[in-house]
């Protein structure tokens, strides 16, 4: 939902940011890589219940997904779908091992705290991406595709990218609401799945 005005307003601090990394033993596929392996020990510290730690390997990790397109662009696109594709496989990796992780951790401060609102979350996320990338393929080959200025053809809706890091970073600040948290989240990325299934259906009719 804040996602296209997220972008507006960090995309100069981050173009400032991936100029200086503009050196030829940092490229935009080393950043993606960097960010999965530190959202995946946002991750691992949260299953150990390291919360603050999570939290800045969480923060850290999302700084690096956001640099990589940027250096990207920078370097004219090259290699734009594989790049493309190694980002988006990374962002969904993180952000199933993040719930998996909260849940863990979250469970054991609770005392055998419930998982099943983070098992919830998993299939929102689940429906969610499918939704959007089998739009993004489909569109593709019909021509019907989407330019953001992203690799991927984005249908907008009420969960995006801004929404579950904020989402991401309340978890780890806050492992004893973490569960109702995620029954919310649940159904904010429930609608949005709902509304991406409903309205790439009328795009490409």
């Amino acid at each position: 939902m804040f996602d296209a005005r997220a972008r507006r307003l960090l995309a100069r601090p981050l173009d400032r940011a991936a100029a200086a990394l503009d050196v030829p033993g940092v490229t935009p596929d080393r950043l993606t890589v960097l960010g999965l392996v530190l959202g995946l020990a946002s991750a691992g510290a949260a299953a150990l219940g390291w919360w603050a730690a999570a939290v800045l390997l969480w923060w850290a990790s999302r700084l690096a997904d956001g640099l990589d397109g940027p250096l990207a662009r920078r370097r004219g696109g090259r290699d734009a779908g594989a790049g493309g594709f190694l980002d988006i496989t990374a962002d969904f990796t993180v952000y199933g091992a993040t719930v998996v992780g909260v849940a863990v951790g979250s469970s054991a401060a609770l005392g055998d705290g419930p998982l099943w609102p983070f098992l919830l979350v998993l299939l929102a996320y689940y429906v969610n991406g499918a939704a959007f990338l089998a739009f993004s393929s489909i569109a593709e080959r019909t021509g019907r595709t989407i330019d953001d200025g992203r690799s991927l053809s984005f249908l907008g809706g009420l969960a995006e990218g801004v929404e579950t890091v904020v989402v991401h970073t309340l978890w780890l600040l806050l492992p004893f609401w973490a569960p109702q948290i995620a029954v919310v989240w649940a159904a904010v990325v429930g609608v949005s799945a709902a509304h991406r299934v409903v309205g790439g259906y009328r795009a490409l009719r």
